[in-house]
C-alpha cells in the first residue's frame, strides 16, 4: 500500500475510522512504530508478574449430554470460573479450520474490497466491518479489527450479500453450533430450577446471535497495546473459537491475577455473560477477560455472542427467586443495557452496575 503512515492521533483516527481503512489498513502502510493512539497507560497493560501459570480453567468433555456428571461439571465451572472449554462437541474439525481460514481470507483481501463492508456502508445491516471497540468513545484504541455478522436462520436474501470469501464457512459453523448453544443453556438453566425453556425464555436467552471474525494483526510493540481491554461480556453466554496462537487471559481468583487460556485443538471456549449472571441472581459469574497482541503473527478468533432479543426484559428468573432470595438486579431492557455497554470504552465489570438494584 502506497499511502503514507499517518502520525498525529487525529490523523490516525481519521485514517483508521473515518476513512474506513481499519487497523489492518494502517498496518499495511508498513507501520514500524506505534502511533500514540494505541499506546495503553502502564496500569492498563498486562504484565508478566500478573500471570499465574499453574492455574487453568476446566476442560469438559461434552460427548454425552445426558451424563448427570456433565451438568455438575458445567455448573461448577460456570459458578467458580465463569469460563470453561468444551471438547467432543460434535462440530467437525474441518468446519472449525475452514472458519479460521475464512477469517484470514477476508482480512487478506485488498483494502478497497474490505472497505465495502465498513459499518454504515455495508450492503446489508446483517454484516459490518469495524475496528477497536467504541473508537469514538475510547481514550486509547484497541489493536483489533472485526467483521460482525447478525445471524438470522433462513435469512438467505441478506446472507447472499455477505462477503463471498467467508459466507459459507460462517453459515456452516452457525448451523452446527446452534445445537451446542441450546444444550449448554438447557444444562445451565437446569441448575437454576428452570424445567423448560419456552419461547419467551429462549428469546430472552438467545433471541439474537452475533458472530465476529476478530483479527489481531502483528504488532511492532505488543507489550504496549491491548487486543481487547479488560471487560466482561454482556451476552448470556459467549462461544469462542481460538486459533493456535493464544492471547486470551481471564481474571484469576487472586487479586490482580490473570490466567492464560491455552488453545486446545478442536475446543470451544465458553464464558458466562452479564445477562446470565443477572438471570441467575449471581449464581453464575461473568468474569473479566482481555486479549493481548502478538509481535510476529496475525491472530484470529471467532466469538459468538449469544444475546437476548433487543426488546427482551432481563432480570433474575422467577425460578431463582422461589427460594426467597432477594433480587439483586432490576428488570431492564436488553437494548438499553447494550447501548450503555457500547457508550464507553471497556471498563472491567462496571457495566453490570447499570442493572443493580
Amino acid at each position: 500500500m502506497s499511502t503514507a503512515t499517518p502520525n498525529a492521533s487525529s490523523d490516525v483516527l481519521d485514517f483508521v475510522v473515518h476513512k474506513a481503512n481499519g487497523l489492518k489498513g494502517l498496518v499495511d502502510t508498513g507501520l514500524q512504530s506505534l502511533p500514540r493512539q494505541y499506546i495503553q497507560p502502564p496500569e492498563r497493560r498486562l504484565h508478566a508478574s500478573q500471570v499465574i501459570s499453574q492455574e487453568s480453567i476446566p476442560i469438559i468433555d461434552v460427548s454425552n449430554w445426558d451424563d448427570p456428571q456433565l451438568v455438575e461439571s458445567i455448573f461448577e465451572a460456570a459458578s467458580k470460573w465463569g469460563f470453561f472449554q468444551i471438547i467432543n462437541h460434535g462440530i467437525p474439525q474441518e468446519i472449525l479450520d475452514h472458519l479460521q481460514d475464512a477469517a484470514h481470507g477476508f482480512f487478506g483481501l485488498p483494502n478497497e474490497e474490505r472497505k465495502k463492508f465498513w459499518k454504515g456502508k455495508s450492503p446489508t445491516d446483517t454484516v459490518f466491518l469495524a475496528t477497536s471497540f467504541s473508537p469514538l468513545k475510547e481514550k486509547v484504541l484497541e489493536w483489533k479489527d472485526y467483521l460482525s455478522f447478525r445471524y438470522i436462520p433462513g435469512d438467505e436474501k441478506s446472507q447472499a450479500l455477505w462477503p463471498s470469501v467467508c459466507k459459507d464457512p460462517v453459515l456452516d459453523y452457525m448451523k452446527r453450533v446452534e445445537m451446542v448453544i441450546k444444550k449448554l443453556l438447557e444444562l445451565l438453566l437446569t441448575k437454576l430450577n428452570v424445567r423448560e425453556i419456552d419461547k419467551e425464555k429462549e428469546y430472552a436467552l438467545m433471541g439474537s446471535l452475533t458472530i465476529n471474525l476478530n483479527y489481531y494483526p502483528h504488532c511492532p510493540n505488543p507489550e504496549l497495546v491491548t487486543g481487547v481491554g479488560c471487560h466482561s461480556d454482556i451476552s448470556s453466554i459467549t462461544v469462542l473459537l481460538q486459533d493456535d496462537i493464544g492471547g486470551l487471559y481471564v481474571r484469576g481468583i487472586e487479586e490482580d491475577s490473570w490466567i492464560h487460556i491455552p488453545p486446545v485443538n478442536g475446543a470451544l471456549v465458553i464464558n458466562i455473560g452479564d445477562v446470565l449472571q443477572i438471570m441467575s441472581n449471581d449464581q453464575y459469574k461473568s468474569i473479566e477477560h482481555r486479549v493481548v497482541a502478538n509481535g510476529s503473527k496475525n491472530r484470529v478468533s471467532v466469538p459468538i455472542f449469544v444475546n437476548p432479543g433487543p426488546d427482551a426484559l432481563i432480570g433474575p428468573l422467577p425460578e431463582v427467586l422461589e427460594t426467597g432470595a432477594a433480587p439483586r438486579y432490576k428488570p431492564i431492557l436488553f437494548s438499553d443495557y447494550f447501548s450503555y455497554f457500547f457508550s464507553k470504552g471497556h471498563d472491567g465489570k462496571n457495566s453490570i452496575n447499570y442493572a443493580k438494584i
